[in-house]
């Protein structure tokens, strides 16, 4: 479900991706192939969320924020993950029920583990591995890391297409 808020349409890409049970409203901008699982929230009804291109956003992650967000590229958010926070970005997996909270930063190629919080206010740099509650830099990202975010994010795009070609 798409909707206008506050006289804001969301603006997203034509070769998006965007489940007919997802629900999206207000200043939201989504890059291209971008792909919206069912159930994700994507509410731009404070603040203005920007998502970039062939970033997943998967089933049921709510995405909210009274600053704004920017997401970046060829990012996965995983199921279930809430992100509360400033920014996140390039070539980036959240895991699967973590939380990022208001004001954080997350670097470009990063893995915030599944069932991790990143406390407010807390930037993690590019290629930090973060884990726990709160989440704490555990080390660097390892090539091997870097290369399974890229190809997850490749393969959601070609699944994502596939959805879409089917009129899902």
């Amino acid at each position: 479900m798409i909707r206008e808020f506050n006289g804001k349409n969301p603006q997203i890409a034509s070769s998006a991706f965007v489940s007919e049970t997802a629900y999206i409203a207000g200043d939201v901008e989504i890059g291209e192939n971008t792909n919206i699982w069912p159930g994700a929230i994507i509410r731009g009804d404070i603040a203005k969320i920007t998502i970039g291109k062939n970033t997943s956003i998967e089933d049921n992650c709510v995405v909210h924020s009274a600053t704004g967000i920017i997401i970046g590229d060829n990012t996965i958010v995983g199921h279930g993950a809430v992100l509360h926070c400033k920014k996140i970005g390039d070539n980036v997996l959240i895991g699967n029920n973590a939380t990022v909270l208001d004001n954080a930063e997350i670097g470009d190629h990063c893995i915030i583990a599944a069932g991790s919080v990143v406390a407010p206010e807390t930037k993690f740099p590019a290629e930090s591995l973060a884990v726990g509650v709160p989440a704490k830099m555990k080390g660097k990202l390892s090539q091997k890391q870097k290369d399974y975010i890229a190809m997850g994010s490749a393969f959601n795009v070609k699944l994502a297409q596939k959805y879409k070609k089917q009129g899902l």
